[in-house]
């Protein structure tokens, strides 16, 4: 076998050298053919050799503590992408030979494979071994039509068409099984990346996605006509934003007795000088522009370090603009402030139009609502704010988007 292996590994090696560019559209398309029916035998290979690997023991041989994390380290997977590895060797071993005889036979993928063989298993409990059969038959011409995830709605139904007389008590059968594979696989994985960021991956359980949805999608939406973001970056700022909406509330556990809270650790001189960068107590570095912006609207834990860096005295938290001033700020504003934003109140941060690290005082004249995104936009662009004299914000664009930087207000809130 290592030695076909071998073989086969050259001739993919050898097709990495052929110039693409020269071949006809035709050529490219059965070549892309080709090359992903191979794809799919060579995992129905791979899970072959993995389901003896588990049988044998192999893991717990060699010091593993399962063939997963055996996984991880042989082939520098994530334990979840390793544990769906054994996990789908299992269901194909113990499916029928028809699931793996497609794969082999570059008619389905992996992700296909998964659902039929969930699909047969849950067949089989329900209406016994020759259903079964009959049912990865059907799926198998099917997922020639449609990709896994319509394949799983499709088997749902699958008893209609392969034992109709029980099919009504099969379909909820099914349905619940479903319901526990989505509660069994529910995971979130936080994985630190080495500048301070996260890598969120996971698998949310049909509940618990429909409430992400409920509470993310609203955010999601464009602030304007030229806003840059992409739709991936419009739902990690609407994550933030739930973030911050959730610790505003007050409502979390408390962690050592204090509520849940961010503690920026800069120096004083620097922060007004604009120069010096910060520390979250998680020892991650922040950019100068970043500790001011989260100090418009934080709740501020004065550190006065000695030149050693030793902590000399540790000042009682303050917040900047709460209470009546904040509520009067909302009467003022109702929302984000920046022209065209919809965000409401909630979703806004206090932003001092003149940092307090400039002097800047904290009272209404002197404050502005901004949703995160049009807060780190002024922070961070050549927006300028100001309060006209009927006391309200507008805002006075960049010279390369309007020559005559021209004031502008925000008419949203005021129409609605």
């Amino acid at each position: 076998m290592v030695e076909e292996l071998a073989q086969a590994e050259d001739a993919v090696a050898a097709c990495l050298d052929v110039a693409t560019w020269a071949a006809a559209e035709h050529e490219l398309i059965a070549a892309l053919d080709a090359a992903h029916r191979l794809e799919q035998r060579l995992a129905a290979v791979q899970l072959a050799l993995v389901r003896e690997l588990d049988g044998r023991g192999t893991a717990v041989a060699q010091g593993a503590s399962s063939t997963a994390v055996w996984l991880r380290d042989r082939l520098r997977l994530t334990v979840p992408a390793a544990r769906r590895l054994v996990n789908l060797a299992g269901t194909l071993d113990a499916a029928a030979p028809g699931i793996r005889r497609a794969l082999a036979d570059g008619d389905i993928s992996l992700e296909q494979a998964q659902v039929i063989g969930d699909t047969a298993s849950t067949v089989h409990a329900a209406a016994g071994a020759e259903a079964a059969d009959k049912a990865v038959g059907v799926l198998v011409e099917w997922a020639g039509q449609f990709d896994p995830a319509l394949l799983r709605r499709l088997g749902t139904r699958i008893l209609d068409h392969v034992a109709p007389d029980i099919a009504e008590a099969a379909a909820r059968a099914a349905l619940e099984a479903e319901a526990h594979r989505s509660a069994r696989d529910r995971h979130l994985t936080l994985s630190e990346l080495h500048d301070g960021r996260l890598r969120l991956t996971g698998s949310l359980d049909a509940e618990t996605a429909s409430l992400l949805r409920a509470a993310i999608d609203p955010l999601t939406a464009p602030s304007g006509p030229d806003d840059p973001r992409t739709p991936g970056q419009r739902r990690h700022d609407a994550l933030a934003d739930l973030c911050r909406l959730t610790l505003r509330t007050g409502q979390l556990p408390e962690h050592g007795g204090e509520p849940a809270q961010i503690v920026v650790t800069t120096n004083f001189d620097g922060l007004l000088r604009q120069l010096d960068a910060g520390t979250l107590d998680t020892g991650v570095r922040l950019t100068p522009e970043t500790v001011r912006r989260l100090s418009c609207d934080a709740a501020i834990l004065p550190a006065v370090l000695g030149g050693a860096g030793q902590l000399l005295d540790v000042g009682r938290q303050r917040r900047l603009i709460t209470g009546p001033l904040r509520r009067a700020l909302v009467l003022r504003d109702r929302g984000c402030a920046f022209p065209g934003c919809d965000r409401p109140p909630r979703w806004c941060d206090a932003h001092h139009i003149r940092h307090w690290a400039d002097g800047g005082d904290t009272s209404l004249g002197n404050a502005v609502l901004l949703c995160a995104h049009h807060h780190r936009h002024i922070h961070h662009g050549d927006w300028t704010v100001r309060l006209d004299g009927d006391g309200r914000p507008e805002f006075v664009p960049p010279a390369w988007l309007d020559p005559d930087r021209l004031p502008r207000r925000n008419q949203y809130h005021r129409r609605t």
